[in-house]
């Protein structure tokens, strides 16, 4: 039982540990900030290997991790923005994405067609680029390295995967290329003769695999 929630217990702490570490690149404790950071970034694999490993995947995690890495992400990116550390047009662009698409699953959800999850590979690269480059900020400014060119291309290729990532899920939904979870029918739903389809598709990050 204790095993079965040491996944969601790890994915837990780097949530509680976001707001920590927006107060510390606020606060200009830029290397504090950088552990911090890497020490979310290794919780990630390690909550996932263990719940690969052991066979304790639950649906709590898989909407928690994905949750907890967004949240910090877009904590970490809003942050370094404010403080001038990267640029605000990329973090506009990021968190325009993102709210993009919540909005879009909320709309789903009021309209009562539930969007499940599938993951683009765009979004994917989009992610990981996000964590590189978040990374390699706050290690430049840690470690004082003079200004390296790979930030440049990293910004460049988080805005255009950002972009890209963003037109694509847009696209899917907005064309009903996605796929929907059927809601039970019921005197509040009754079955529609003009959505004879049962699924259709859009994506987003699935919970990987506790997730």
């Amino acid at each position: 039982m204790l095993l079965s929630s040491i996944p969601n217990l790890i994915t837990l702490g780097r949530l509680i540990a976001v707001p920590l570490m927006v107060w510390l690149i606020a606060t200009d404790a830029l290397s504090a900030a950088f552990w911090l950071f890497v020490a979310a970034g290794i919780s990630d694999g390690v909550d996932g290997f263990i719940a690969k490993r052991f066979r304790v995947e639950s649906e709590l995690g898989s909407y928690l991790d994905p949750i907890a890495d967004k949240v910090m992400l877009v904590g970490v990116y809003v942050t370094l923005g404010v403080q001038s550390y990267i640029a605000l047009w990329l973090v506009i662009l990021i968190v325009f994405r993102d709210v993009l698409i919540v909005g879009g699953t909320v709309l789903s959800q009021l309209i009562d067609r539930p969007v499940k999850m599938q993951p683009l590979f765009i979004s994917k690269v989009n992610t990981v680029a996000q964590i590189v480059l978040a990374a390699g900020v706050l290690a430049e400014l840690t470690f004082e390295f003079a200004d390296m060119p790979v930030i440049t291309a990293l910004e460049y290729l988080v805005a255009v995967t950002t972009v890209t990532s963003g037109t694509c899920y847009l696209y899917m939904w907005v064309t009903g290329r996605g796929a929907f979870i059927d809601v039970p029918v019921s005197p509040q739903n009754p079955p529609s003769s003009q959505n004879p389809s049962n699924n259709q598709t859009v994506g987003e990050e699935q919970p990987r695999g506790r997730a």
